[in-house]
């Protein structure tokens, strides 16, 4: 077979993207994160270019899968299509806020390996997307039943763990959840601020199970878009209150409103927010925020 042009390549990419789109057309299922990435490549297969595009088209799929007695579980992937795929491989990491580092590793490893038995040289997203809807759920699995045993055992001895969740949402109006937030926090001792507006930033901070208890009732509420853009964790050996304590970069959990504009109130000044984060030490999490440096 001769080899397939960059050009080729191009036009197999924007079909497959126009598939996906048309599949789910809601943006929590899929979703360009790099638009001009998109341009350049249209662009280029379009014959309007003989450039070969600078950057890899990246976009989200999101999958929810049935995990036993949990529900619904969402698993986010997070795709780069390489200029020359599909002839190599495209560039996938799978997250969920209940995959541990380890088996997030394992899963995504698994994931690759199948694509490289199954699919080279044809588009290959949907069946990527259709393994992760099957499988992924069984690697939450893995290890809660091994470790349920062996804390019955001998292995009395617990760590605790200290977790911050940086979550962001699409915007943050509603009253109600407003309220939730705080009520919630307050009943989870866990510490943080919540700014609402348009985006809303919500960080809370405190045992890793009451963090994790939080994230589960918030996101059941109705959202355009949530995700938890950045996790924290610390393991603390003693687990005692006043280690939890020392941890804490906030005392209380507050609704923080700065300087808000725009018709509904709603725009806040991101400035200001990334000078309070910066007084807080922790203005690095702005750029995970805006993908900005901020100033």
């Amino acid at each position: 077979t001769t080899e397939m042009t960059n050009q080729e390549a191009a036009e197999i990419q924007i079909s497959e993207l126009d598939l996906l789109s048309s599949m789910f057309p809601y943006e929590e299922e899929f979703v360009v994160t790099d638009q001009l990435a998109l341009a350049e490549l249209k662009h280029y297969a379009e014959n309007e270019s003989a450039e070969v595009p600078s950057s890899q088209v990246q976009f989200i799929l999101n999958v929810k899968a049935e995990v036993p007695n949990a529900s619904m579980v969402e698993f986010s992937m997070a795709c780069a299509l390489p200029v020359k795929y599909p002839t190599v491989l495209p560039e996938i990491t799978v997250r969920s806020s209940l995959l541990s580092r380890s088996q997030q590793i394992h899963l995504n490893s698994d994931l690759k390996t199948y694509l490289m038995q199954n699919c080279r040289g044809d588009p290959c997203m949907l069946s990527a997307r259709e393994w992760v809807k099957e499988h992924a759920a069984a690697y939450i699995d893995k290890e809660l039943s091994s470790s349920s045993v062996a804390t019955s055992g001998a292995m009395q001895s617990e760590v605790t763990m200290f977790t911050r969740l940086w979550i962001y949402s699409h915007h943050i109006y509603n009253k109600q959840k407003r309220k939730n937030i705080i009520d919630w926090a307050k009943e989870l001792s866990l510490s943080g601020f919540c700014m609402p507006g348009k985006p809303g930033v919500v960080c809370v901070e405190g045992l890793q199970s009451n963090c994790e208890e939080f994230w589960s009732r918030v996101r059941r509420l109705t959202w355009k878009r949530i995700l938890i853009r950045h996790r924290e964790d610390v393991s603390l050996e003693g687990g005692g209150h006043a280690e939890i304590q020392n941890r804490r970069m906030f005392s209380t959990l507050e609704e923080k409103c700065f300087d808000a504009h725009g018709a509904r109130g709603n725009h806040m000044n991101l400035g200001q927010l990334y000078h309070f984060l910066e007084e807080k030490g922790c203005a690095d999490i702005f750029q995970m925020y805006f993908g900005v440096e901020g100033h």
